[in-house]
Protein backbone atom coordinates (compact mmCIF):
# COMPACT_ATOMS: atom_id res chain seq x y z
CA UNK A 1 0.00 0.00 0.00
CA UNK A 2 1.80 3.31 -0.87
CA UNK A 3 0.69 6.14 2.01
CA UNK A 4 1.50 9.80 0.43
CA UNK A 5 2.90 12.41 3.00
CA UNK A 6 2.00 15.86 2.63
CA UNK A 7 4.25 18.19 3.19
CA UNK A 8 3.95 20.65 5.90
CA UNK A 9 4.87 24.36 5.92
CA UNK A 10 8.09 25.41 7.08
CA UNK A 11 6.60 27.99 8.66
CA UNK A 12 4.54 25.32 11.26
CA UNK A 13 7.72 23.79 12.06
CA UNK A 14 9.39 27.14 12.79
CA UNK A 15 6.47 27.94 15.14
CA UNK A 16 6.46 24.66 16.88
CA UNK A 17 10.05 24.38 17.38
CA UNK A 18 9.71 28.03 18.76
CA UNK A 19 6.57 26.72 21.37
CA UNK A 20 8.47 23.13 22.90
CA UNK A 21 11.49 26.03 23.47
CA UNK A 22 9.59 28.26 25.41
CA UNK A 23 7.47 25.65 26.80
CA UNK A 24 10.97 23.54 28.05
CA UNK A 25 9.50 20.34 26.78
CA UNK A 26 12.88 19.57 25.19
CA UNK A 27 14.68 19.84 27.83
CA UNK A 28 12.39 19.26 31.13
CA UNK A 29 14.30 20.50 34.15
CA UNK A 30 14.61 17.85 37.40
CA UNK A 31 11.71 18.70 39.45
CA UNK A 32 12.59 19.96 42.97
CA UNK A 33 13.24 17.47 45.83
CA UNK A 34 10.43 19.74 47.61
CA UNK A 35 7.87 18.82 44.68
CA UNK A 36 7.32 14.94 45.30
CA UNK A 37 6.95 13.48 48.56
CA UNK A 38 9.04 10.28 47.89
CA UNK A 39 11.88 12.80 46.33
CA UNK A 40 12.11 14.65 49.99
CA UNK A 41 14.55 13.81 52.65
CA UNK A 42 13.05 11.84 55.49
CA UNK A 43 14.69 13.66 58.43
CA UNK A 44 14.27 12.98 62.05
CA UNK A 45 15.27 15.42 64.78
CA UNK A 46 15.25 14.71 68.98
CA UNK A 47 13.41 17.27 70.02
CA UNK A 48 11.03 20.28 68.98
CA UNK A 49 13.28 22.77 69.48
CA UNK A 50 16.02 21.11 67.26
CA UNK A 51 13.17 20.27 64.32
CA UNK A 52 11.89 23.98 63.71
CA UNK A 53 15.46 25.10 63.13
CA UNK A 54 16.51 21.98 60.58
CA UNK A 55 12.91 23.18 59.05
CA UNK A 56 13.83 26.58 58.47
CA UNK A 57 16.99 25.57 56.37
CA UNK A 58 15.40 22.49 54.82
CA UNK A 59 12.29 23.94 54.01
CA UNK A 60 9.97 22.32 51.51
CA UNK A 61 13.14 19.69 50.15
CA UNK A 62 12.68 17.19 53.45
CA UNK A 63 9.79 15.98 55.65
CA UNK A 64 11.28 16.74 59.13
CA UNK A 65 9.56 14.89 62.35
CA UNK A 66 10.51 15.80 65.93
CA UNK A 67 11.23 12.46 67.81
CA UNK A 68 9.53 14.10 71.51
CA UNK A 69 6.21 15.71 71.05
CA UNK A 70 5.83 19.07 72.40
CA UNK A 71 5.87 19.17 76.36
CA UNK A 72 7.58 16.30 77.01
CA UNK A 73 10.96 16.29 79.23
CA UNK A 74 13.93 15.34 76.76
CA UNK A 75 15.77 14.22 80.11
CA UNK A 76 13.45 11.63 80.97
CA UNK A 77 12.10 10.38 77.52
CA UNK A 78 12.49 6.95 76.77
CA UNK A 79 11.86 5.59 73.00
CA UNK A 80 8.70 3.86 72.26
CA UNK A 81 9.14 0.64 69.29
CA UNK A 82 7.90 3.02 66.71
CA UNK A 83 10.36 6.08 67.55
CA UNK A 84 13.42 3.90 66.55
CA UNK A 85 11.48 2.36 63.82
CA UNK A 86 11.41 5.97 62.46
CA UNK A 87 14.96 6.37 63.53
CA UNK A 88 15.94 3.17 61.19
CA UNK A 89 14.43 4.64 58.04
CA UNK A 90 15.63 8.41 58.49
CA UNK A 91 17.76 9.63 55.92
CA UNK A 92 19.17 12.30 58.13
CA UNK A 93 18.53 12.35 62.53
CA UNK A 94 19.62 16.07 63.89
CA UNK A 95 20.41 15.40 67.42
CA UNK A 96 21.50 17.95 70.40
CA UNK A 97 24.40 15.98 71.79
CA UNK A 98 26.52 17.37 74.46
CA UNK A 99 24.83 14.69 76.79
CA UNK A 100 21.00 15.83 76.57
CA UNK A 101 19.37 12.72 75.26
CA UNK A 102 20.17 9.61 77.56
CA UNK A 103 18.28 7.70 75.29
CA UNK A 104 20.62 8.50 72.05
CA UNK A 105 22.87 4.67 72.86
CA UNK A 106 19.61 3.25 71.83
CA UNK A 107 18.54 5.68 69.22
CA UNK A 108 21.75 5.16 67.51
CA UNK A 109 21.98 1.35 67.82
CA UNK A 110 19.09 1.03 66.02
CA UNK A 111 20.02 3.22 63.04
CA UNK A 112 22.80 0.86 61.87
CA UNK A 113 24.69 3.64 60.68
CA UNK A 114 25.59 6.57 62.79
CA UNK A 115 27.06 8.52 60.11
CA UNK A 116 22.92 9.39 59.62
CA UNK A 117 22.85 11.00 63.22
CA UNK A 118 24.20 14.65 63.36
CA UNK A 119 24.96 16.29 66.60
CA UNK A 120 23.87 20.08 65.90
CA UNK A 121 26.13 20.92 68.88
CA UNK A 122 29.41 19.39 67.78
CA UNK A 123 32.05 23.12 67.41
CA UNK A 124 30.34 24.54 70.77
CA UNK A 125 32.42 25.30 73.72
CA UNK A 126 30.38 23.78 76.60
CA UNK A 127 30.57 25.72 79.39
CA UNK A 128 29.98 24.26 83.14
CA UNK A 129 27.17 25.68 85.22
CA UNK A 130 27.53 23.39 88.46
CA UNK A 131 29.17 26.03 90.34
CA UNK A 132 25.38 27.64 91.01
CA UNK A 133 23.93 24.48 92.15
CA UNK A 134 26.96 22.09 92.87
CA UNK A 135 26.40 21.33 96.16
CA UNK A 136 27.43 18.18 98.12
CA UNK A 137 25.06 15.64 99.50
CA UNK A 138 24.24 14.64 102.69
CA UNK A 139 26.72 11.93 102.48
CA UNK A 140 29.41 14.30 100.60
CA UNK A 141 29.37 13.67 97.59
CA UNK A 142 28.36 14.98 94.35
CA UNK A 143 25.28 13.92 92.88
CA UNK A 144 25.69 10.90 90.37
CA UNK A 145 23.29 12.99 87.91
CA UNK A 146 25.07 16.10 88.16
CA UNK A 147 28.13 15.04 86.74
CA UNK A 148 27.19 12.60 84.01
CA UNK A 149 28.68 15.17 81.65
CA UNK A 150 30.98 17.71 80.95
CA UNK A 151 28.92 21.06 80.74
CA UNK A 152 25.43 22.48 80.20
CA UNK A 153 23.92 20.63 76.95
CA UNK A 154 20.97 23.36 76.73
CA UNK A 155 23.21 25.33 74.33
CA UNK A 156 20.20 26.83 72.15
CA UNK A 157 19.89 29.39 75.18
CA UNK A 158 22.13 31.60 73.28
CA UNK A 159 21.01 32.26 69.82
CA UNK A 160 24.67 32.72 68.75
CA UNK A 161 25.44 28.89 69.38
CA UNK A 162 21.93 28.45 67.34
CA UNK A 163 24.10 29.66 64.40
CA UNK A 164 26.37 27.06 64.99
CA UNK A 165 23.31 24.78 64.72
CA UNK A 166 22.77 25.93 61.27
CA UNK A 167 25.86 25.45 60.06
CA UNK A 168 26.07 22.22 60.73
CA UNK A 169 22.25 21.39 59.48
CA UNK A 170 23.28 23.13 56.17
CA UNK A 171 25.98 20.89 55.72
CA UNK A 172 24.66 18.11 56.53
CA UNK A 173 21.64 18.83 54.16
CA UNK A 174 24.15 19.42 51.64
CA UNK A 175 25.93 16.59 51.75
CA UNK A 176 22.65 14.24 51.80
CA UNK A 177 20.67 16.28 48.75
CA UNK A 178 23.85 18.56 46.45
CA UNK A 179 21.10 19.40 44.28
CA UNK A 180 19.42 21.05 47.06
CA UNK A 181 23.06 22.42 48.37
CA UNK A 182 22.36 26.46 47.20
CA UNK A 183 18.45 26.60 48.44
CA UNK A 184 19.79 25.10 51.60
CA UNK A 185 22.83 28.21 51.75
CA UNK A 186 20.05 30.78 51.16
CA UNK A 187 17.93 29.65 53.72
CA UNK A 188 20.43 29.45 56.56
CA UNK A 189 21.90 32.91 55.46
CA UNK A 190 18.47 34.07 55.87
CA UNK A 191 17.44 32.30 59.20
CA UNK A 192 21.66 33.53 60.50
CA UNK A 193 20.43 36.96 59.82
CA UNK A 194 17.11 36.34 61.76
CA UNK A 195 18.56 34.82 64.86
CA UNK A 196 21.28 37.91 65.00
CA UNK A 197 18.17 40.36 65.07
CA UNK A 198 17.07 38.27 67.74
CA UNK A 199 20.35 38.36 69.71
CA UNK A 200 20.37 42.33 69.15
CA UNK A 201 16.42 42.52 70.61
CA UNK A 202 17.55 40.17 73.59
CA UNK A 203 20.33 42.76 74.54
CA UNK A 204 18.05 45.35 74.12
CA UNK A 205 14.90 43.58 76.56
CA UNK A 206 17.83 42.81 78.99
CA UNK A 207 19.08 46.22 79.61
CA UNK A 208 15.58 47.11 81.41
CA UNK A 209 16.82 44.93 84.35
CA UNK A 210 19.14 46.56 86.61
CA UNK A 211 22.56 44.57 86.55
CA UNK A 212 22.06 43.83 90.28
CA UNK A 213 18.65 42.11 89.49
CA UNK A 214 19.84 39.98 86.86
CA UNK A 215 19.81 36.50 89.17
CA UNK A 216 18.39 33.79 87.60
CA UNK A 217 16.64 30.51 90.45
CA UNK A 218 14.92 27.76 87.78
CA UNK A 219 13.75 24.78 88.26
CA UNK A 220 16.67 22.86 86.78
CA UNK A 221 20.16 24.36 85.48
CA UNK A 222 19.45 25.89 81.55
CA UNK A 223 20.55 29.04 81.75
CA UNK A 224 23.85 28.95 81.73
CA UNK A 225 24.76 30.00 78.33
CA UNK A 226 21.89 32.71 78.38
CA UNK A 227 24.19 34.11 81.65
CA UNK A 228 27.21 34.06 80.23
CA UNK A 229 25.89 36.13 77.12
CA UNK A 230 23.27 38.67 78.57
CA UNK A 231 25.24 39.53 82.12
CA UNK A 232 22.82 37.26 84.55
CA UNK A 233 24.08 35.00 87.68
CA UNK A 234 22.31 31.75 87.74
CA UNK A 235 21.96 31.59 91.50
CA UNK A 236 21.11 27.76 91.75
CA UNK A 237 18.16 25.66 90.91
CA UNK A 238 15.61 23.73 92.07
CA UNK A 239 17.48 20.67 91.22
CA UNK A 240 20.88 21.60 90.89
CA UNK A 241 22.21 19.67 87.88
CA UNK A 242 21.52 19.69 84.07
CA UNK A 243 18.76 17.17 84.31
CA UNK A 244 15.03 16.71 85.83
CA UNK A 245 15.77 13.28 85.93
CA UNK A 246 17.02 14.01 89.66
CA UNK A 247 15.42 15.13 93.04
CA UNK A 248 17.13 17.71 95.11
CA UNK A 249 18.00 16.36 98.90
CA UNK A 250 16.44 18.54 101.69
CA UNK A 251 20.50 19.89 102.44
CA UNK A 252 20.30 21.39 98.68
CA UNK A 253 16.89 22.71 98.80
CA UNK A 254 17.94 24.32 102.04
CA UNK A 255 21.21 25.70 100.34
CA UNK A 256 19.07 27.41 97.76
CA UNK A 257 16.71 29.19 99.95
CA UNK A 258 19.32 30.66 102.03
CA UNK A 259 20.80 32.16 98.42
CA UNK A 260 17.32 33.59 97.59
CA UNK A 261 16.90 34.75 100.99
CA UNK A 262 20.40 36.66 101.22
CA UNK A 263 19.96 37.64 97.23
CA UNK A 264 16.60 39.07 97.60
CA UNK A 265 15.64 36.82 94.33
CA UNK A 266 12.03 37.52 94.00
CA UNK A 267 11.14 34.52 91.24
CA UNK A 268 11.84 31.19 90.51
CA UNK A 269 11.32 30.05 86.50
CA UNK A 270 9.39 26.80 86.26
CA UNK A 271 9.66 25.04 82.79
CA UNK A 272 6.59 23.65 80.88
CA UNK A 273 7.70 20.17 80.97
CA UNK A 274 8.80 19.53 84.40
CA UNK A 275 6.66 19.05 87.40
CA UNK A 276 6.72 22.34 90.00
CA UNK A 277 6.25 20.42 93.63
CA UNK A 278 9.72 21.07 94.38
CA UNK A 279 9.54 24.39 93.15
CA UNK A 280 6.39 24.65 94.54
CA UNK A 281 7.83 24.37 98.15
CA UNK A 282 10.43 26.84 97.65
CA UNK A 283 7.94 29.43 96.77
CA UNK A 284 6.15 28.89 99.87
CA UNK A 285 9.48 28.60 102.14
CA UNK A 286 11.05 31.55 100.17
CA UNK A 287 8.16 34.05 99.87
CA UNK A 288 9.33 33.74 96.11
CA UNK A 289 6.94 33.76 93.31
CA UNK A 290 6.72 31.22 90.68
CA UNK A 291 6.79 32.10 86.81
CA UNK A 292 6.44 29.91 84.01
CA UNK A 293 8.92 29.69 80.87
CA UNK A 294 9.36 27.37 77.91
CA UNK A 295 12.64 24.68 78.73
CA UNK A 296 13.08 21.65 76.42
CA UNK A 297 10.69 22.10 74.44
CA UNK A 298 8.71 24.25 71.53
CA UNK A 299 4.50 24.88 72.10
CA UNK A 300 1.79 24.10 69.78
CA UNK A 301 0.73 26.03 66.87
CA UNK A 302 -1.63 28.11 70.15
CA UNK A 303 1.24 28.59 72.40
CA UNK A 304 3.43 30.94 73.33
CA UNK A 305 6.63 29.08 71.52
CA UNK A 306 5.73 27.59 68.39
CA UNK A 307 9.05 28.39 66.83
CA UNK A 308 12.34 28.57 68.50
CA UNK A 309 12.31 32.73 67.98
CA UNK A 310 9.62 32.99 69.58
CA UNK A 311 10.14 30.53 71.96
CA UNK A 312 13.25 32.60 73.15
CA UNK A 313 11.09 35.98 72.73
CA UNK A 314 8.56 34.63 75.16
CA UNK A 315 11.33 33.59 77.88
CA UNK A 316 13.24 37.06 77.28
CA UNK A 317 9.62 38.55 78.20
CA UNK A 318 8.69 36.57 81.24
CA UNK A 319 12.26 37.19 82.94
CA UNK A 320 12.33 40.83 81.76
CA UNK A 321 9.10 41.58 83.58
CA UNK A 322 9.88 39.69 86.65
CA UNK A 323 13.09 40.98 87.44
CA UNK A 324 12.73 44.93 85.92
Amino acid sequence: MNLRIKQIPVFLLVITAALLALSGCSAPAPAAAGADGENRLQVLATTTIIADVVQNIAGDRAVVTALIPPGVDEHGYEPAPRDLAMAGEADLIFTNGAGLEPFLERLVANTGDSSRIIPVSDGIDLLNGMDAGDHPDDEGEANEDQHSHEGDPHVWMDPNNVMVWVDNIQQALSQADPAGAPYYEENASRYRQELADLDQWIQEQVSQIPPEKRNLVTDHLIFTYFADRYGFNQVGAIVPGYSTAASPSAKELAQLEDAIRELGVPVVFVGNTVNPDFAERVSQDTGTKLVPILTGSLTGEDGHGPTYIAYIRYNVEQIVNALK
